[in-house]
Order: structure tokens, then C-alpha cells, then sequence
């Protein structure tokens, strides 16, 4: 198999017809043999009906049906187990992708240029409160990551199979698949302009709170693969120095107490200082850090993913 086209789907009824026929009349003339993955998200409205209908007609389509909705990353790991192509590409189903980039980028990764390649909608046809919030998201993703992509959010992604079927994506990670194939080992990480389309039907299933979890997606995924198996190195290190600064505090604190009973010179009780408090407060959290290292510690040594690392090659 050439290529798979992972469709994830929730409640995109009016559109999935005529998504299908735009996506043959383009490959009709290609000589690639491929496959179309349609995966229905636990969709409420008539979706999984169209889809059957859909499946009697085109014998390249393949489905899976989640009994809820699970989200866009859960979609997109059941298609990627499920996709047998040596190319993959992900598309959404509110024809607002083209399956005319298609060709292309199942040429760009084909030809061992690169194992990722992620969709630019430079010109975009969204309202102004979805664009500038999605420029700022972008921008940070950018700077925290070191991954020059100006969309990460583009739902139009063309991966080598290799790569799909080496990472695990969940939770509301697909935005930074570009960052979990990195991490991976896959670094040939390219991007390619494409169109954008406006909506036809629908609405949009995604609002401002994406960018929210976005943000803190970022986060989790940077800590988990810096730290995840290294907990201590973290909260060991910040637990030191915080103990460390409690006790220097502390114990200047009782010099000077020191010092001044020696001199006899009258002083109040070391207690009576809010910069005793401090101190106590400095250490008792540097300590309470600390465990907390040794015990992720624990968990990661009893994980399963332990000794889970990403073999290129063997001879």
C-alpha cells in the first residue's frame, strides 16, 4: 500500500460525501495505490450513516466508529494503528483542507526528503479572533519547541509510516505530533503552503479554550520528555537549592543572635523574625521536592516505558 488518508470525524454529516468524491476525482489519475481511513468520533448527528453508505460505493474506504467522543488524538492513534500505507496523511473532514495538496505531499516524504511534513495555511479565511490567537499559539509553540513550523494546528500532515507507527499520540497531544516525532528521533521535520478553505457546512467544533490546553499540552509534553524518566534530576535539583537557602537563612538568623548575646547586646528571640518563617517555609518545601523526585523515581524505574528507546538500525 502507497499511501493511507486518516480521516478523523465528529458530526460532519454534509460534508463527508462530498469529500470523498473531491479526494478520488484527485487520485484518479495517480499511480498510487491508497487507502482512505475514516475514523467517526463518537458522532452525534448522521455521520456513521453517510459513512456506511459512503463505504458501499468506495471499496478503498476503511472506518472505525468510537462508541463517544474521545477527541482528535484518540481518532488520530486509531487511524495511524490502522493505516497500512507507506505514506500517511491526515486530513480533516470540513473540506477546509485540499485534497489536492495530496499528491504533493505523498511525494515529499516518498522520495525520503523528509519524515514529517505539516500544512502552512498562510492565507487563512478564519474571523480575526481565531487568526490572531492562533499566530500567538504558534509562536510559542515555535520558540519552545526549536520546530520552525508556522502551523502546528494544520490538520493537513504528511508522515512516513515508520514514523506514525513509532509514537503515541493522546490526550490533546496532535497539535504537537511535529515535537512527540522529534523527540522520537524523527528530526526532518518540513512544511509545505497550502490552501484554505472556507467552511461549507457546520461549525467549528473547536473554540477559544484550544489554545488554553494548548499552552498547557506544551508544558506536560516538555516536562515529560526532558523529566520522565528522570524525575529526580528536577525536583531533586529544586528541592536542594530550596532547602539549602532555608537552612543558609536560617542559619545566618541564629549567627546574629549568636553574635549579638556575645557581645551583650540586647536582641529579640529568633522566632519574633518573619525571615525565620521564611527560612522554615524554604526548607520545608525544599524537603517536600525532594521526596517528591524520589518518588517519581520509583514510578519511573516500575514503568513499563523504562527501557522503551527508539532503535534506527541493527546490523
Amino acid at each position: 500500500m502507497d499511501l493511507s488518508i486518516v480521516i478523523p470525524v465528529y458530526n460532519e454529516e454534509e460534508s463527508l460525501a462530498e469529500l470523498m468524491d473531491w479526494i478520488t476525482r484527485v487520485m484518479k489519475d495517480q499511480p498510487i495505490v491508497y487507502e482512505i481511513i475514516i475514523v467517526d468520533d463518537g458522532s452525534n448527528d448522521h455521520s456513521w450513516q453517510e459513512i456506511e453508505k459512503l463505504s458501499e460505493s468506495y471499496g478503498i474506504l476503511r472506518a472505525i466508529r468510537f462508541r463517544r467522543n474521545y477527541g482528535k488524538a484518540a481518532a488520530l492513534h486509531s487511524g495511524f494503528q490502522a493505516a497500512d500505507g507507506e505514506v500517511v496523511i491526515t486530513m480533516d473532514a470540513d473540506l477546509q483542507d485540499s485534497p489536492e495538496e495530496v499528491p504533493e505531499l505523498y511525494r515529499m516524504i516518498r522520495d525520503g526528503e523528509w519524515d514529517l511534513v505539516s500544512g502552512w495555511k498562510k492565507k487563512r479565511y478564519d474571523p480575526i479572533s481565531k487568526r490572531w490567537p492562533s499566530k500567538l499559539f504558534n509562536w510559542a509553540a515555535r520558540r519552545y519547541t526549536g520546530i520552525k513550523l508556522h502551523d502546528f494546528n494544520c490538520g493537513l500532515k504528511a508522515y512516513s509510516n515508520e514514523l506514525i507507527k513509532n509514537i503515541e499520540v493522546y490526550g490533546e497531544m496532535h497539535r504537537y505530533i511535529p515535537l512527540i516525532a522529534k523527540q522520537a528521533g524523527f528530526t526532518r521535520i518540513g512544511e509545505k503552503v497550502i490552501a484554505h478553505q472556507k467552511r461549507k457546512y457546520g461549525v467549528t467544533k473547536f473554540g477559544i479554550d484550544r489554545y488554553i490546553k494548548g499552552f498547557l499540552d506544551l508544558i506536560t509534553i516538555l516536562f515529560i520528555s526532558r523529566f520522565g524518566k528522570k524525575p529526580m534530576h528536577l525536583f531533586g535539583t529544586l528541592g536542594t537549592l530550596m532547602f539549602f537557602i532555608g537552612f543558609l537563612a536560617a542559619a545566618w538568623l541564629g549567627g546574629q543572635k549568636l553574635y549579638r548575646l556575645s557581645k551583650h547586646i540586647k536582641t529579640t528571640l529568633v522566632t519574633d523574625s518573619p525571615y525565620f518563617y521564611l527560612a522554615l517555609t524554604a526548607m520545608i518545601i525544599g524537603t517536600l521536592l525532594f521526596i517528591a523526585g524520589f518518588l517519581g523515581e520509583l514510578i519511573a524505574r516500575s514503568s513499563a516505558e523504562r527501557n522503551r528507546y527508539q532503535i534506527d538500525k541493527i546490523i
